[in-house]
């Protein structure tokens, strides 16, 4: 999907939004994370919190989905996930509800950073497993507001084609479209997860 980013989001923007807003802390400090991602523009507030910005209106049905589900769900998971401690609004040219967030320290996972890979396999498959235990039914359902995650993969079908086409002889062409074919032709029949 394209990026249309047609807002300005900068640390300037950041600290208008917060001054007006939340003015009890007007005074942190912001600054841009480095690799804050593709759906949002993510920056520090202080030491403990981050503001996360979408970063087109395909996103900014995230924002509320985020700040209804993210305290539902951690007290069922058995790892820290983010809070969501506050919801902006539109305001001063940006057209969409945002967040702030409590700041989980981190980095990204690989395999130079990871001393024991056994335990970690086991702590994400301990973290999927309760994840997939929670009941769904009054869950967000697949659509366009998640780009279609959790429904059916046709709905990447021609990205997925052309992706494989892309990559030419650095794969398996066969295989890959082989087993692409097989997914296509699966169904879930279990509980949503």
């Amino acid at each position: 999907m394209p990026h249309t980013n047609a807002v300005t989001i900068d640390a300037e923007l950041v600290r208008a939004l917060i001054c007006t807003q939340f003015p009890q802390w007007a005074n942190l400090p912001i600054q841009p994370i480095e690799h804050s991602g593709w759906d949002n523009r993510t920056f520090y507030l202080g030491e403990h919190m981050s503001v996360r910005m979408p970063s087109g209106a395909q996103y900014a049905a995230q924002v509320e989905k985020e700040q209804y589900w993210l305290p539902k769900l951690a007290p069922l998971l058995p790892l820290k996930i983010s809070t969501p401690l506050a919801m902006g609004v539109p305001a001063r040219g940006y057209p969409w509800h945002w967040s702030v967030y409590q700041w989980l320290e981190g980095h990204t996972a690989s395999r130079e950073r990871i001393p024991n890979l056994r335990q970690f396999a086991v702590d994400l498959a301990k973290f999927l497993h309760a994840l997939h235990q929670i009941d769904t039914t009054a869950g967000p359902v697949a659509g366009q507001h998640k780009f279609y995650r959790g429904g059916s993969l046709h709905t990447y079908d021609a990205e997925a084609r052309q992706a494989i086409a892309m990559l030419g002889d650095k794969i398996d062409n066969d295989i890959v479209n082989a087993i692409w074919n097989a997914a296509l032709a699966s169904t879930w029949e279990k509980a949503s997860v």
